[in-house]
């Protein structure tokens, strides 16, 4: 598959998530946050599971194959949703948004480090255009960001593992489809989730027993379309242009999630709202390597 085909996965991705915002958010709302989180992760992993046995890529894992699948359940799922939904209930939305919002640098400056990938000046200045985008629309919404809480370093610690098991999904794919990786995280990683609100939510599972329609109807879809489905797809693109290029794709959620909340919610968008649309468009064509990309094709349709 030609990378900008992945580019068109990763924008169409980024807009099932955003979407998917509202729905997470009122089901927290419904329920306590990780008892919640666990079971549309196990609904997640059992969709994943689903999916590839029609493409017969299920198979047995190896020693070194399931050390990738514990690292990346830790981190993608159990630390990186345990410490969002913690978090978001002890920060402002607008400070979890701009900790969201350094994720793309995060991981261009672990991947130098740890996987020798050396991003360019174009690159360089995507991540940067995108983060001053994010951040000129969180704060348009917003206001301004309050004062450093617990939350915060919640968030942070949620977005540094993220980022880190881009780096064990980078690495897991040379052998191991990331496809498959994700049903194997998920499943792991839900378990783990569970076990947590056990202790956490004491009693709290007991509660899905007394939800209504609306609600099981947005788990199933979050679980199936924002979360097996997205999640899938976007370690599949990890794997195959690395981290740091699929990474500068998350500032999109940003503007797909206020599109969302415009448009389900009612909530007006600024001028403000408009330049950071602008500026992380230009972040992603440039951080992602799509207009280099671009400037290649065209170079060789003119040699041609």
């Amino acid at each position: 598959m030609s990378h900008l085909r992945l580019y068109i996965i990763l924008v169409i991705v980024m807009f099932v998530w955003g979407i998917n915002l509202p729905a997470v958010k009122y089901l927290t709302t419904q329920m306590e946050p990780v008892t919640m989180t666990s079971f549309r992760l196990f609904l997640a992993a059992i969709t994943v599971f689903a999916v590839l046995s029609f493409t017969g890529l299920i198979r047995k894992l190896t020693k070194t194959e399931w050390r990738y699948v514990i690292a990346g359940s830790a981190l993608n799922v159990v630390i990186h949703h345990y410490f969002i939904s913690v978090g978001l209930s002890l920060t402002s939305g607008t400070n979890a948004g701009l900790i969201i919002g350094t994720g793309p640098i995060m991981t261009a400056i672990f991947s130098l480090f740890l996987l020798r990938s050396k991003p360019s000046k174009l690159q360089w200045l995507g991540f940067i255009l995108g983060l001053i985008g994010v951040t000129a629309t969180v704060l348009a919404g917003n206001g301004a960001a309050s004062s450093i809480s617990t939350g915060d370093f919640y968030i942070f610690l949620a977005i540094l593992g993220q980022v880190l098991s881009y780096m064990v999904i980078s690495k897991a794919s040379k052998t191991l489809d990331p496809r498959l990786l994700t049903a194997y995280m998920f499943l792991l990683g839900s378990a783990g989730l569970f076990l947590i609100s056990l202790f956490r939510e004491p009693g709290e599972w007991r509660m899905f027993g007394e939800m209504d329609s609306l609600f099981w109807l947005l788990v199933i879809a979050s679980g199936i379309f924002g979360t097996a489905i997205g999640h899938m797809l976007y370690n599949y693109s990890v794997g195959e242009i690395g981290p740091t290029k699929a990474a500068i794709f998350i500032n999109l959620n940003t503007l797909f999630a206020l599109l969302g909340s415009a448009f389900f919610l009612g909530e007006v968008l600024t001028q403000a709202h408009l330049i950071g649309f602008v500026l992380v468009a230009f972040g992603v064509l440039f951080g992602s390597g799509a207009a280099e990309e671009l400037w290649r094709m065209r170079v060789q349709s003119v040699k041609q």
